[in-house]
């Protein structure tokens, strides 16, 4: 996992590396990777997305604690693939100093990048931008902790939580 090249990553890829499944995988495209320093991903906002629903009726707008989620899902694409990450689970620790400077609405292109600031151990930090059309619509600094699957008797296998039994079944 750790040695994947440079470029773009298509949805049936990431989905390897992250456990999200619908309708909580907000990530649909990986644009660009640079392993192991950046990344950029998007999320296509649909007007269908079960959230529009609610928030809010008449002026659907994407929550914010969404963004941030689909932000921190880019960044977990990255950190999947750093060495060492593997049979281990990125957590979100920190989300520290995020502004939000425009809506998102139904039909955009949420554009992430995220970039590593530093990486100790099982602890690391990532600059994350999102965009619309070019514009800044949100911004911070995300810290994420990496938790051991198999001290939980836990495995990803194929971007699935299972069982160590499971997997050990499957990998035999």
């Amino acid at each position: 996992m750790a040695d994947r090249r440079a470029g773009p990553m298509e949805i049936q890829e990431i989905m390897t590396h992250l456990p999200h499944r619908y309708p909580l995988l907000l990530v649909d495209r990986i644009l660009e990777l640079e392993p192991g320093h950046r990344i950029v991903g998007v999320k296509n906002v649909s007007a269908n997305e079960p959230y529009f629903v609610g928030h809010f009726p008449g002026h659907p707008l994407m929550p914010g604690v969404l963004i941030v989620e689909a932000m921190a899902q880019v960044g977990g694409v990255l950190t999947a693939l750093l060495p060492g990450s593997e049979g281990k689970l990125a957590y979100l620790a920190v989300i520290d100093r995020m502004r939000f400077r425009r809506p998102v609405r139904p039909g955009d292109q949420l554009i992430t990048e995220a970039v590593v600031i530093k990486i100790r151990d099982r602890v690391g930090k990532m600059r994350v931008t999102g965009r619309v059309d070019g514009q800044v619509v949100a911004d911070g600094v995300m810290t994420y902790s990496l938790a051991d699957l198999e001290e939980m008797g836990q495995a990803l296998l194929s971007g699935q939580i299972v069982s160590l039994e499971e997997a050990h079944h499957d990998g035999a």
